[in-house]
């Protein structure tokens, strides 16, 4: 009995003692914040900083940019002499693209994440009506797809560029808002958000732009799965956007071919034809060994490899940097989503996190599709690599995606409290 009452007080001692610690690590973080942070995020623990992933975020996308300007330079200056052009033309278009990009994306840096999930409903409103827009007078057809607009002579743009970063900003938001009210609507919560989602959706491949629409899909289907939506729900959606899929393939003779000439031998008619893009992409990276033939040395770029400066640039950088430099890109995209979803499972808001990682599945993603193509992994599908490959578009849109996410990542507390610092 005595033993008993002995230990009440030493139990009671303990957890005076356990409280009084934690009370004095508090008081110790408080008053010393960059050495309390330093332990933290100590030796690997370092790669997961917020300010340290708010940084290396910003620096993988002006690396990943001005590399793509050189090499638009390098993979484009033969085409545009055969052409008859000055062999400037593509990557000043490209120069004037990217500080047009910046500047965008520096804007968006600074609009606050109140705003964005105010007028996200918005924004996706108006990337529908650009999208739709394509089906009109203005519609410009390229390379087989109808899913640009522009006036000749004067300018074009891809409105499914649009279209992926009013998703990214606004679905998120829509989710957010079903999932409050599911309890008591049930899945009718969600018919605005899958409504809307589908209409992009079906506007994109209106144009029969398979590529873009599957990017839509990665996008969709992420902001789905985070967002709570029902499992045995989104595994029925997953079926039937499979079955559509299918059948729109299907109905397309040409398409049905390439896909198929992806995974089996090519004959000698289909290597003058379908497979004649992705047979001239693999002779360029494999000639291209450890270090690559030099910047712009190239033979593939002499109009032996369509699409050189656009959707196969990576069979370019492949050929003139070899592996090594093969490798850097794909490293700077690693990095590029490691950052975004880093900060996104730090962060306090569910909505900064959703967005952070659609940004990031939208942007890596891609560019990890336009490498699977490139190396014969995925059929021929017209998906230019985020920040690298020619191009307005998507140039513009990546580099304002891009400043979105840096304005989501400020809402951050050690960020914001880091960048204040620097400001100061």
């Amino acid at each position: 009995m005595a033993r008993n009452k002995r230990s009440v007080p030493h139990t009671a001692r303990t957890t005076d003692a356990k409280a009084a610690g934690l009370a004095a690590d508090a008081r110790y973080a408080s008053s010393n914040p960059e050495e309390h942070r330093a332990q933290r995020f100590g030796g690997v623990r370092a790669l997961s900083n917020p300010l340290w992933c708010y940084n290396g975020f910003r620096i993988a996308v002006v690396l990943l940019t001005c590399f793509g300007v050189i090499m638009v330079f390098s993979s484009s200056a033969i085409t545009m002499i055969s052409r008859g052009a000055s062999p400037w033309k593509q990557a000043l278009s490209q120069g004037v693209y990217c500080v047009l990009g910046f500047a965008l994306g520096i804007m968006a840096m600074v609009v606050p994440v109140k705003a964005y999930r105010r007028f996200g409903f918005v924004l996706v409103c108006l990337a529908i009506g650009l999208q739709l827009l394509t089906m009109t007078p203005l519609g410009v057809s390229v390379n087989g797809n109808s899913g640009w607009i522009g006036i000749k002579g004067v300018f074009t743009m891809q409105p499914a560029e649009v279209v992926k970063l009013a998703l990214c900003i606004w679905l998120p938001a829509g989710m957010e808002l079903a999932k409050r009210r599911y309890g008591k609507d049930g899945i009718k919560a969600y018919g605005l958000p899958i409504g809307m989602f589908a209409l992009c959706l079906m506007a994109v491949m209106a144009g029969k732009d398979l590529g873009t629409a599957l990017i839509l899909v990665f996008i969709g289907v992420t902001a789905l799965l985070i967002g709570g939506f029902p499992m045995r729900w989104l595994l029925s959606m997953g079926v039937l956007l499979a079955a559509f899929i299918a059948a729109f393939v299907i109905t397309s003779p040409n398409r049905m071919q390439r896909i198929l000439s992806a995974y089996q031998p090519c004959s000698a008619d289909q290597a003058i034809d379908e497979c004649y893009q992705a047979i001239h992409a693999k002779y360029a990276m494999g000639s291209g060994g450890l270090l690559g033939v030099g910047i712009g040395n190239s033979r593939e770029k002499w109009n032996y490899l369509p699409e050189a400066h656009n959707d196969f640039i990576f069979a370019i950088i492949g050929e003139e940097t070899g592996f090594i430099g093969a490798v850097m890109v794909i490293l700077m995209f690693v990095a590029l989503g490691w950052c975004l979803v880093s900060v996104a499972m730090q962060s306090e808001s569910r909505y900064v996190s959703m967005v952070l990682v659609c940004i990031a599945i939208w942007l890596v993603g891609q560019g990890l599709v336009n490498i699977m193509v490139v190396i014969g992994l995925l059929p021929v599908m017209g998906v230019p690599m985020p920040f690298v490959s020619a191009g307005g578009s998507s140039l513009i849109m990546c580099l304002v995606a891009a400043g979105v996410a840096v304005s989501m990542m400020r809402a951050h507390p050690q960020i914001s409290a880091g960048t204040s610092a620097l400001n100061s």
